[in-house]
């Protein structure tokens, strides 16, 4: 099987990663994994997506799942960088009528549809907003809060990374139909190597869902991958 390899970093010692459509190289201290929202919004029961009537009972193994690759990264020097999706506590970042999102996103409709939870959803400082117990910050990581779907829009995200000279960017969170996907996608057309760690990932909606955004990420975007497989590979390079 053929790798692909990231020319613009040669002098750094690299992890080769079995992935699908193929093996791709990566500098562990010029790479991100990055983990998205995993609040309990999305993740626990009575967060916003339970509320909204999506099924949230098969996070915990995807809550393992990271903690085992957020473990093995940072003991590889591989950047953590949290995501939080929401908004201020009245919603203006949220936007208006005017915009899209005011249109599409659940959990704005499942407040108006259920006004006693207003303030209650996706608001920073809540409980809903919260990254869950089980998944917590440690010192030298970033956590980013994001307006939409996609970690870039209308964040530092880009800047951070750039400065820090990463390009590759390994994935884990919810929902990989929506954010995970949003974010992998616009990171393609800023030049970013994208890796979807697929088992420590979780759609929003029917399994099918998740199907098709991996298809669309292996076939059109990036590489997709397991927290086995990434663990292992980092392990080589520290024996």
């Amino acid at each position: 099987m053929s790798t692909v390899y990231c020319a613009h970093t040669p002098t750094l010692p690299q992890v080769e990663l079995p992935a699908r459509p193929e093996a791709i190289a990566f500098p562990p201290t010029q790479s991100a994994l990055i983990v998205v929202d995993m609040q309990n919004a999305y993740a626990s029961a009575g967060g916003y997506l339970d509320l909204a009537g999506f099924d949230v009972s098969a996070t915990a193994p995807v809550i393992e799942k990271i903690h085992q690759a957020v473990t093995a990264a940072r003991a590889a020097g591989v950047q953590i960088i949290w995501f939080q999706n929401g908004w201020d506590s009245e919603y203006v970042e949220a936007g208006d009528a005017g915009s899209p999102n005011f249109h599409k996103s659940n959990a704005l409709k499942t407040m108006r549809k259920r006004p006693e939870l207003q303030g209650t959803l996706l608001a920073k400082g809540g409980w809903d907003y919260q990254l869950v117990d089980a998944l917590q910050p440690q010192p030298g990581d970033i956590v980013l809060p994001k307006p939409r779907y996609s970690g870039f829009f209308n964040t530092p995200l880009d800047s951070i990374l750039r400065s820090r000279g990463i390009r590759h960017l390994i994935f884990t969170g919810i929902a990989t139909n929506v954010c995970v996907e949003s974010t992998l996608r616009d990171g393609f057309f800023l030049e970013y190597f994208g890796v979807v760690l697929e088992d420590a990932t979780h759609q929003a909606g029917p399994a099918f869902a998740q199907q098709a955004a991996i298809f669309n990420i292996e076939t059109f975007f990036g590489w997709v991958s397991s927290v086995d497989a990434f663990c292992e590979s980092l392990q080589r390079t520290q024996e």
